[in-house]
């Protein structure tokens, strides 16, 4: 029997590139992102059919994949009547939902993470029907993905030649990442006047 969860919606996102990116994206309407969507999906069904032969099973079941740093809800229906993939801003109807930050969502995907390390971390949220998400990382467990090996080859000829303007790009990222973790840290640590204030209070504690 599934097992109904309902866990807080709302994450505090961990500042990132990814993060930036999806202040960017805030006014744009989901309904712009379409095209690219289908033919991503569209991708991933051709290179990867045996993943979509095994959510078959889930017929007209609807998953959100919800990247807590970005505006917007990947709505993900492999089979029924209606298969596809969609943007909406929430994923309202849904019947379960994968929430994390976009980059733990691509690497549990491609399989470089553990999906129940990233639960216990609290970095992966699941809520719904956990049978159906259970059934999804099977089925992509049992694959090899490369998002940018997948993404890149609709270029054809030019599949190789995107793919290493891409890596450059994600190197220039990961670098991104790196500094702002840096910032963050440098922001949420105690600021010298801060650890004066706390020696005096405690010198004061102990002569008292």
């Amino acid at each position: 029997m599934a097992d109904n969860m309902t866990l807080s919606r709302h994450r505090v996102p961990p500042l990132s590139p990814v993060l930036l990116a999806g202040l960017a994206l805030g006014p744009v309407p989901p309904l712009f992102l379409q095209p690219a969507l289908s033919a991503a999906y569209a991708v991933m069904r051709r290179r990867h059919s045996g993943v979509f032969e095994r959510l078959a099973e889930l017929g007209d079941a609807l998953i959100a994949i919800d990247p807590v740093d970005l505006p917007i809800v990947f709505l993900l229906r492999p089979g029924g009547d209606r298969p596809g993939l969609r943007a909406a801003r929430d994923g309202a109807g849904a019947t379960a939902t994968i929430r994390g930050p976009l980059l733990a969502l691509i690497d549990l995907l491609e399989g470089r993470v553990d999906g129940d390390a990233l639960f216990f971390s609290r970095d992966l949220v699941i809520e719904g029907d956990t049978e159906a998400v259970l059934i999804l990382r099977n089925a992509v467990d049992a694959e090899e993905i490369d998002v940018l090996d997948d993404l890149t080859s609709v270029f054809g000829p030019l599949a190789g030649p995107a793919r290493k303007v891409a890596e450059g790009a994600l190197a220039i990222f990961s670098r991104l990442e790196e500094d702002m973790e840096i910032l963050r840290l440098a922001m949420a640590a105690p600021s010298p006047r801060q650890d004066r204030a706390e020696a005096g209070e405690s010198h004061g504690a102990a002569g008292s």
